[in-house]
């Protein structure tokens, strides 16, 4: 069984302050951080109280010298041709440079658990009608890195199962995958790009994703240092699947560029999903999402035909948290019942600049907090949240959670019904009440507008986007996977 390296997990646990410590002089928050000791980024001055506990991601513990590496030292590699009909079976640990152009064919890695084998794919062609170009069937961790090159792997038909493996990707491990290099990857799909079972890392190379089903997948964990994507995906464009282990499930990105169109979410985690840097444009349903979104940097475009952001409860093991604490976010998204950042618990912005153009902006069940940064809603600045559960349609929240009967004016966007700022209209029709995970939204009328009709999440290519742009992309659905383990060592 491998030794695992201890997760990058932080866990800091909100202090509630107590009614009688408030004779103190200047109340600070305190936070332990389970196996760093270091604290929270200090991004207010006052105390943010939660009812979550909070998450944190430290890069430095996700990612391995080797992970960043991009040229691998080819000294003592082991030249491979890849041939028409033919398996190339790698069984031993080491360095393997592989070029050729074929059909039906496949590199097989069934090595011992504990070998770190690394794959530089030197101008590699692969076209396959029904298996996995790359296929990880036994090892400790696998390196595919591009070389000065450009590669394509494709699989044209419909995947067929390895006995009891449902082999559903042009790559599949099922062990712990780092994607890597300095060359180009394009990967064509009927089903997933990428998988892996256990974790997958990227730290640099350029890819090019088109596929029916997720673009990057894995069990247990995505981490992104770098990279350039462009993903286009008719389910969700990076997704992580294990909501069972606190300590699993979750995604990270602290660099790289992203060009995504998805059917369904643009990045999915189960636990947390933590932006700390990069560029990500994304087109899809629902741009984010997580049990918990904390975003520390980059620079995010989302135009989604559902909700911008969204924190909701795909893992028992924490309550829902959207936290915001810098970087640029710009939502535009389409009419209906959706909002630009909707989450069942809380919402805390202590940084950055945030851009909504939605008719519902906000939608929180627990605390809603601007500490800091810049917040535009429609083209107006604000200072406090409305929350969607409280108001009353288009125009119709509420700052701070405080309902004023009978009062439309607090919202955003005009009060007579005409399109505001970014072409934006009240939705039209009766109010309006529709179930969602966590919680049922009310859309009842008011002064500021009534509830409108929801938007067509896409489905089999098909649906109907919102405004400004919100369109989902037109692509077919797709399906997904589950589990295995890891070791971040050099070997």
């Amino acid at each position: 069984m491998k030794n695992k390296r201890t997760r990058g997990f932080i866990i800091i646990l909100a202090v509630l302050v107590m009614a009688a410590m408030t004779a103190m002089t200047g109340c600070q928050s305190v936070s332990a951080a389970a196996n760093a000791g270091e604290t929270a980024a200090d991004t207010s001055t006052q105390v943010i109280e939660t009812t979550a506990s909070v998450i944190r991601l430290e890069a430095s513990e996700l990612f391995t010298d080797r992970d960043l590496e991009q040229s691998p030292d080819l000294s003592g590699a082991v030249y491979q041709t890849v041939e028409d009909g033919q398996t190339l079976t790698i069984t031993e640990a080491g360095v393997y440079v592989i070029s050729g152009t074929a059909k039906e064919a496949q590199i097989l890695v069934e090595a011992a658990e504990d070998a770190k084998v690394q794959l530089v794919l030197d101008g590699v062609n692969i076209t396959n009608t029904g298996s996995p170009c790359i296929y990880v069937k036994s090892a400790d961790k696998v390196f595919v890195t591009t070389g000065d090159s450009e590669n394509t792997l494709a699989v044209t038909g419909e995947f067929t199962a390895d006995g009891e493996t449902n082999t559903d990707a042009v790559i599949f491990s099922k062990e712990d995958l780092v994607l890597n290099g300095t060359g180009t990857l394009a990967i064509e799909s009927t089903d997933n790009g990428v998988v892996s079972k256990d974790d997958l890392k990227v730290t640099g190379g350029t890819y090019s994703i088109t596929c029916e089903g997720n673009g990057l997948e894995a069990n247990d964990s995505i981490a992104v240092a770098d990279g350039s994507f462009t993903i286009r995906a008719a389910s969700d464009a990076l997704k992580v699947k294990n909501d069972e282990e606190a300590d699993k499930g979750y995604a990270y990105i602290g660099g790289g560029s992203f060009d995504i169109e998805a059917g369904s979410d643009g990045v999915q985690a189960k636990t947390i999903l933590q932006i700390d840097g990069g560029s990500l444009d994304i087109t899809a349903a629902e741009g984010l999402e997580s049990t918990q979104v904390v975003v520390n940097g980059g620079s995010i475009r989302i135009q989604a035909s559902d909700d911008g952001i969204n924190g909701t409860q795909k893992s028992q093991a924490y309550t829902p948290l959207i936290e915001i604490n810098d970087g640029e976010i710009s939502l535009s998204i389409g009419q209906g019942d959706t909002d630009g950042l909707d989450v069942n618990g809380d919402l805390i912005i202590n940084g950055g600049t945030v851009d909504i153009s939605a008719q519902s902006p906000f939608d929180y069940d627990g605390k809603g907090q601007i500490n800091g940064g810049s917040v535009r809603v429609n083209g107006q600045e604000i200072s406090e949240l409305t929350n969607q559960m409280m108001g009353g349609g288009f125009g119709g929240g509420f700052p701070g959670g405080e309902q004023q009967e009978g009062q439309g004016r607090q919202g955003f966007g005009p009060q007579d019904g005409t399109s505001g700022e970014d072409g934006f209209m009240p939705p039209q029709g009766g109010s309006g009440s529709e179930s969602t995970e966590g919680h049922t939204k009310q859309r009842p009328g008011g002064p500021g507008g009534k509830g409108g009709q929801p938007p067509q999440r896409p489905e089999n290519g098909q649906g109907q986007g919102g405004t400004n742009g919100a369109q989902p992309p037109q692509m077919p659905g797709g399906q997904n996977s589950q589990n295995t383990q890891n070791d971040d060592s050099w070997s």
